[in-house]
């Protein structure tokens, strides 16, 4: 295989990665005295996500007295084993954990990343909001903040209801305002893309911008719960800054049942769509179903905190060796 000998140096440059070491001791600091416990799960599991809008890295591991091979997967975020600490009684943790997603590369992706995710028993998702607001506020040192619902987004910026607004008129503005044929697009996936072309840049211009109450079928592995309007909505959040997502956060399902349901239709949404299945998360299951404390938990992109801290304008600017470099 040739290469280009001139990309051996690291895409990062040093005075960024010394930043690195920086925010990542004012992120332990911050735990700390918070009293979270650091925690280091495996990179390697044997389940992978089953969310249809992500995609999972495969390996192999085989020999060194295993009876037999075993496909594993890249963890696409340490959430699962995580919940299992969480059964066990480990309390309120956190861990900077490298996570894998197939197919993202752009100046906001790497396949390759760094999460920033934690969990804290007793807290509601008002209650972690207030948490993420004062670690970023001492990162980036922001100190303004709004919250907004997915459905006054919508209302404002595109003049629709993503709840009730027709199908086809969201197909019809999909189109329209993205130039992509959006005849065969379902309500969520047209709604994801008006949100990420359309609202997305204008949020958290010059503050941190919460957005919440997003419809129930976007719920993950968040709670499900009735907004001011009678719809179904799931208990999560995502954080903005400068039009960019930097955290994803749940009030978290606790329900072994719920979420071996919703694991099982991720996969008949993933074979619809062509997809490959992916092994279901069993010892998730099964610690749900153990009992798991009632919790909120989120996962920040901390390489792009990192970006907004440098004022870079893209993900390599702040990883040591970006992938085309790896």
């Amino acid at each position: 295989m040739s290469i280009d000998a001139s990309l051996w140096q690291p895409s990062a440059k040093i005075r960024n990665l010394r930043l690195r070491a920086e925010v990542l001791k004012q992120v332990r600091d911050f735990f700390a005295e918070c009293n979270v416990l650091e925690v280091q799960t495996p990179v390697l599991g044997r389940a992978g996500s089953t969310d249809a809008y992500l995609s999972s890295m495969q390996s192999r591991c085989s020999g060194g007295g295993l009876s037999e091979p075993l496909d594993l997967y890249l963890q696409t975020s340490p959430e699962f084993h995580m919940k299992r600490l969480l059964a066990a009684g480990s309390g309120a943790i956190w861990q900077l954990a490298t996570s894998f997603r197939n197919g993202e590369v752009s100046e906001r992706h790497n396949p390759e990343f760094a999460m920033l995710e934690w969990y804290q028993p007793g807290y509601d998702l008002n209650d972690l909001m207030a948490e993420v607001q004062a670690l970023i506020s001492e990162v980036l040192e922001v100190d303004r903040f709004s919250c907004q619902s997915y459905r006054s987004l919508f209302r404002q910026h595109l003049e629709v209801d993503p709840f009730t607004s027709e199908l086809s008129q969201l197909q019809r503005l999909s189109h329209d305002k993205t130039g992509i044929t959006a005849e065969e697009l379902d309500r969520d996936a047209c709604c994801d893309l008006l949100m990420s072309s359309c609202i997305e840049p204008l949020l958290g211009r010059d503050e941190i911008t919460f957005v919440i109450d997003y419809p129930a079928s976007q719920a993950a592995l968040a709670k499900v719960k009735t907004d001011d309007e009678g719809d179904q909505v799931a208990a999560r959040f995502e954080c903005y800054y400068r039009g960019i997502e930097l955290a994803n956060g749940y009030h978290e399902l606790t329900d072994a049942a719920e979420q071996a349901q919703r694991f099982a239709e991720d996969n008949r949404q993933r074979k619809v769509l062509g997809l490959p299945e992916v092994t279901v998360d069993q010892y998730l299951v099964a610690a749900l179903d153990s009992g798991i404390p009632e919790c909120a938990g989120v996962a920040l992109g901390f390489d792009r905190l990192l970006m907004l801290k440098a004022g870079a304008d893209r993900l390599s600017d702040v990883i040591s060796f970006s992938i085309d470099r790896a």
